[in-house]
C-alpha cells in the first residue's frame, strides 16, 4: 500500500524551507549588490554595466565559496566565506594551493608564484603567465596575448555543492532504506521521498522503458531525477549554487544518458536507423546519416533545456532585484524595494515549481530514449 500522508514534522521542514527562501530574497531585495568590481561609496552597485557583472558573477562557477561582501568601519572590502582547492595542470606539473592565495582578485593582476610557475586568475579562469609577465593582458579579439590557459581540475564552488548533493542523498535514501528493512512507516522527510520515488518507478520508468526491462535503469533514473531536484532546490538557496545552471553539468547528465541508452539498444533499434525496413534502397542511404546525428540532437537538447531553463530563472529573479534596488538608489522610487520583493518571490514560489518540474523532464525524456533503443519488436 502506498502511504503518502505527509506528518507534522516533515509539515514542519517544509515551511521551514519556504521560509528561507523568503529570507533569501528579502535579503537580496534590502541591500545594495555587492561587487569586487567598481561601485560607489558605501559598495552598491548602480550602473548598468556593474548589475549585468554581478548577475552573470552569480551565475558563474567560482573557485571560492562566496556569500557576501561589505565594508567595515574603515572603508576596507570584506568577505565572508572559505576557500576551495585549486589544482591545475601547468608547464611544470600539477600545482595545488588553496583559491584564498588570489586574495579575491579576480582581474588577472594578483600573481601567485609555485615553483616557478605564475599565475592569475581572470573571470574564474586561471592562466599561466610568460616569463616576465605581472599581469595577464588580452587583444583585441580577447585572447591572452602573455599567458595561456592551463588545465583546470579544482574542486570549484559547484563541484562542492555536488558533492553535499550527493551526500544528501546517500544520508536520505539510507535511512528510507533503513526503515524499509525494518518494516516501519517512513519517517521524516523520508514521508516526502517515499511518493517521489514510487512516482518515477511507476509513471516515468514503467510506461516508458516497459514492466520487463525497467529495473535495470530503475537506479539511473532514480539518481538523475533526484540530483537533479535537489540541485535546482539548493540553487533557491542564499549559498548561490547554481549547478545544473553549468553547461558541463548537464553537458555530463545528457551524456550518461547518450551511452546507457545506445549500449543498450537492441538490434532492431540500430536496424532501423541505418537500414529502416519497408523503405526502397536509395531513400535508406539518405536517412541513414540524417537517422544518426537524430541520435545526437536527442541528448543536446536534453542540455540545453536544463541549461537554459535552471539559468533564465536565475536571472531574471536577480534583474528583477537589481531593478528594484535601481530605482531606490537613483531615482529615489518609494516601495521600489517592496514591489521587488514581491515580484521575487512570486517568481521564486515559480522556480520551486520548475525545479521538480526540469527534474521530471529530463527523467522522462531519458526513460523514453532508453525505452525506444531496448523496444522488443514483434516480427511475422
Amino acid at each position: 500500500m502506498i502511504r503518502m500522508t505527509v506528518g507534522k514534522s516533515a509539515k514542519k521542514k517544509i515551511f521551514s524551507v519556504l521560509g528561507l527562501f523568503i529570507f533569501c530574497v528579502a535579503s537580496a531585495s534590502g541591500e545594495p549588490l555587492k561587487s569586487d568590481g567598481e561601485s560607489n561609496d558605501d559598495g552598491a552597485i548602480t550602473s548598468e554595466t556593474q548589475i549585468n557583472e554581478y548577475i552573470l558573477h552569480h551565475i558563474k562557477d567560482a573557485h571560492d565559496f562566496h556569500l557576501f561582501s561589505y565594508n567595515d568601519s574603515e572603508g576596507h572590502r570584506r568577505h565572508v566565506g572559505f576557500p576551495l582547492p585549486v589544482i591545475v595542470y601547468t608547464s611544470k606539473g600539477i600545482k595545488t594551493f588553496m583559491s584564498s592565495e588570489f586574495h579575491h582578485d579576480d582581474s588577472g593582476h594578483h600573481v601567485v608564484e609555485k615553483d616557478g610557475v605564475a599565475l592569475v586568475k581572470y573571470h574564474e579562469k586561471i592562466y599561466e603567465l610568460d616569463q616576465g609577465a605581472h599581469g595577464v593582458e588580452f587583444d583585441e579579439a580577447h585572447h591572452p596575448t602573455n599567458a595561456h590557459a592551463v588545465l583546470d581540475l579544482s574542486i570549484t564552488k559547484s563541484v562542492f555543492g555536488m558533492l553535499f548533493v550527493f551526500t544528501l542523498l546517500i544520508f536520505w535514501f539510507r535511512r528510507l532504506a533503513l526503515q524499509y528493512r525494518k518494516n516501519s512507516i517512513p519517517k521524516g522527510f523520508s514521508r516526502i521521498l517515499e511518493p517521489l520515488v514510487i512516482y518515477v518507478r511507476d509513471e516515468i520508468a514503467k510506461p516508458n522503458i516497459g514492466e520487463k526491462q525497467y529495473r535495470k535503469f530503475i537506479g539511473f533514473l532514480m539518481t538523475v531525477f533526484f540530483f537533479i531536484w535537489t540541485s535546482n532546490l539548493l540553487g533557491l538557496m542564499p549559498f548561490g549554487f547554481n549547478i545544473t545552471g553549468q553547461i558541463a553539468v548537464t553537458f555530463s547528465l545528457a551524456l550518461f544518458t547518450y551511452i546507457i541508452t545506445h549500449f543498450s539498444a537492441k538490434k532492431d533499434y540500430w536496424k532501423h536507423i541505418f537500414w529502416m525496413p519497408g523503405v526502397p534502397i536509395p531513400m535508406k542511404i539518405i536517412l541513414a546519416p540524417i537517422e544518426l546525428l537524430g541520435t545526437l540532437t536527442k541528448p543536446f537538447a536534453l542540455m540545453v533545456r536544463l541549461f537554459a531553463n535552471i539559468s533564465a530563472g536565475h536571472i531574471v529573479v536577480m534583474s528583477i532585484i537589481a531593478i528594484g534596488i535601481t530605482l531606490r538608489n537613483t531615482m529615489g522610487v518609494i516601495g521600489a524595494s517592496a514591489l521587488s520583493f514581491a515580484l521575487s518571490l512570486f517568481i521564486t514560489t515559480i522556480e520551486l515549481l520548475v525545479a521538480f518540474l526540469q527534474a521530471y523532464i529530463f527523467t522522462m525524456l531519458s526513460a523514453l530514449f532508453i525505452g525506444m533503443a531496448v523496444e522488443e519488436h514483434e516480427h511475422h
